[in-house]
């Protein structure tokens, strides 16, 4: 049998468990270039070979876990992110492509006269925002801090394996407790989903992401209230907080700025699909 031929069974069995054809089929190419350690221009020109000798143990034993609903990402162990390649796990959260809008959020904050910013990765989790920063602007200075240890040292490995690792001080604490400096940014995905919303996430979530990077009390904001707090008290005058929210949360949260005499509310971005996705706000300036 062909690698392809292989790749179309495995389609098959992946769409028989539940997942969208397109999404089986892309996910079984994956694990088989992943199994093979091909990227894919090399799966293109050797897709119609024959499959090698051991191949099919290891395909199978892969979609066996992806067919239980494990993620690719979490097989596979990476996950790209602003065009950087990343190690995931059990640990973080995986990095998803609408978090990429707090990264150019914080790039159109700030840059220009500005030459060494200082910046705030709040709930960095698999560092991907901290270290996407730290190679867009290699003189800022970032802060990047999470309440989880394990956490941290995947996101230490993945800013080593980058050269930016340091560039970024990693601070365990929750929010920015502890942490005396004024940033000029802060940005922040923190866990949003309301307690009750956890059992219906779906099952790549639910049973294979750290409820600590998910979970964020009875309507989902008790982190984001805390930031917002944070924000009002340790941002630099003028200086700006870039926050991820859950959908349908932007009224809530608008509502939660509106009552922080220290916050005014900048804009609100929607992602692709069209939901508010990426709320930031601004300090005012202390009056003279």
């Amino acid at each position: 049998m062909t690698v392809v031929e292989r790749v179309g069974a495995a389609t098959s069995r992946l769409v028989a468990a539940g997942l969208p054809p397109d999404v089986a089929a892309l996910d079984a190419e994956v694990l088989a270039r992943h199994v093979l350690g091909w990227d894919r221009a090399a799966y293109l020109c050797g897709r119609r070979d024959a499959a090698p000798r051991g191949f099919g143990t290891a395909y199978d034993a892969a979609l066996d876990r992806r067919a239980g609903r494990e993620p690719v990402a979490a097989i596979v162990g990476r996950r790209e992110f602003w065009g950087l390649e990343l190690e995931v796990g059990p640990s973080v959260l995986t990095p998803r492509p609408e978090t990429e809008l707090l990264v150019e959020e914080a790039l159109r904050l700030v840059r220009g006269p500005r030459a060494a910013p200082l910046l705030a990765d709040v709930c960095t989790g698999s560092g991907c925002v901290a270290i996407a920063l730290a190679t867009e602007l290699p003189r800022a200075r970032i802060i990047a801090t999470d309440v989880s240890a394990a956490a941290l040292a995947v996101a230490r490995r993945n800013a080593a394996r980058h050269g930016v690792d340091t560039r970024i001080a990693w601070v365990r604490t929750s929010c920015l407790d502890g942490v005396g400096a004024a940033p000029d940014v802060i940005v922040a995905n923190p866990p949003y989903v309301a307690d009750d919303d956890i059992a219906g996430l779906p099952p790549e979530v639910r049973d294979f992401e750290p409820r600590l990077a998910l979970a964020g009390g009875r309507d989902g904001l008790d982190v984001v209230r805390r930031l917002l707090d944070a924000a009002a008290r340790q941002l630099a005058p003028g200086g700006h907080l870039a926050l991820e929210l859950g959908s349908g949360q932007a009224p809530a949260v608008r509502g939660a700025v509106a009552v922080l005499p220290q916050l005014a509310l900048v804009r609100v971005r929607r992602d692709l699909q069209g939901f508010a996705r990426t709320l930031v706000v601004r300090r005012r300036a202390a009056r003279a």
